[in-house]
């Protein structure tokens, strides 16, 4: 089975082929990190007007990697939600004029789902029930995963998701954009304790809350002279080592609470050096399994959208049929 998926949720224009639901023939992705650095984060104009001039190129790059034509396509994948609602449309267009045209079942995905299946791309091993720690620039959830497409959220953040704390701090340190992965690379160079940040836990929840400790960053920077690389490397390092810590102690305390023995992380925060390395650090000696997929299928990416669609087909998901052309761009889309 051939399946074309296409991924436009934000501000990379993504498709790929994937070959029985393991075997990826091909992952195009065009970022748009270039276009939007200068205006400090997406602007959302600008990413749906680009993914108008990409989509056609890229899903024809996708294809010739792939050494097909439309014909020998099996079935088509979309991102319905959540997003950008103009980038989102993009991409449903363009999947329901092929759909229409080939006469291709479509199914469209949740992005978060996306996220999570981009585990199974690389873990043949990894089955549900399992805990997903989502990360990303909108989303910072809790997922309980117990089934193919069973999923219940236990906690997400209350106001700044963790990629948008890292960006914003980024922006107030003016180190530039995206945050993460320049935060990530300065706080190398600086020392996680030489300022000690808040870590907020919301005792009693599963919930995540980020706006607090990026102000404490802000009233420090207000009220202490910062000045030279050495002291911003030790903000960066500071803040950041507080966001991993409450996320990976958090994921933790909820795995053993819910007795699972799988973790898994996604989204593309989970890209990030910090975090992953404290995961597998607190990890070891708990019987728990770490799962995580390569950086590239940690940022938006096609290949995670085929790989969802994949598991739909094989669960027999109601939304795997032909006439599935009426479904719209979903901005909110919940993971259910």
């Amino acid at each position: 089975m051939y399946i074309l998926a296409i991924e436009t949720s934000c501000d990379e224009t993504s498709a790929s082929v994937l070959k029985d639901g393991r075997k990826l023939l091909s992952n195009v992705i065009s970022s748009q990190i270039n276009i939007h650095k200068k205006y400090g984060g997406v602007v959302p104009e600008l990413a749906s007007r680009h993914h108008l001039q990409n989509i056609n190129f890229v899903v024809q790059e996708a294809l010739d990697l792939a050494r097909l034509d439309m014909k020998k396509i099996d079935v088509l994948a979309v991102t319905q939600g959540p997003g950008l609602v103009g980038s989102l449309l993009v991409g449903i267009m363009a999947a329901k004029t092929l759909a229409s045209l080939y006469q291709k079942p479509l199914i469209p995905v949740n992005h978060i789902e996306g996220h999570i299946y981009a585990n199974f791309l690389e873990h043949p091993e990894l089955k549900p029930p399992f805990l997903a720690l989502v990360v990303s620039g909108g989303h910072t959830e809790l997922v309980w995963q117990q089934g193919h497409e069973k999923y219940k959220i236990l906690g997400r953040t209350r106001d700044d998701a963790a990629g948008e704390a890292f960006d914003k701090v980024a922006k107030l340190l003016k180190l530039g954009y995206p945050g993460g992965p320049i935060i990530d690379k300065l706080a190398r160079q600086g020392d996680p304790a030489a300022i000690k940040f808040p870590r907020p836990y919301l005792e009693g929840s599963y919930d995540f809350s980020f706006s607090g400790l990026k102000t404490s960053v802000v009233n420090y920077v207000s009220g202490h002279q910062v000045s030279g690389a050495k002291r911003t490397a030790d903000i960066a390092a500071g803040f950041q080592q507080a966001v991993v810590e409450v996320l990976v102690n958090k994921t933790l305390q909820t795995a053993k609470k819910l007795k699972v023995k799988r973790v898994v992380l996604a989204g593309g925060v989970a890209a990030n050096s910090a975090l992953r390395r404290l995961f597998d650090e607190k990890i070891r000696g708990t019987g728990l399994k770490l799962f995580y997929p390569s950086l590239v299928l940690c940022t938006d990416n096609a290949a995670m959208i085929a790989c969802a669609a994949y598991y739909k087909i094989r669960n027999r998901s109601p939304k795997y049929r032909r006439e599935m052309l009426e479904f719209k761009a979903e901005p909110n889309l919940e993971l259910a």
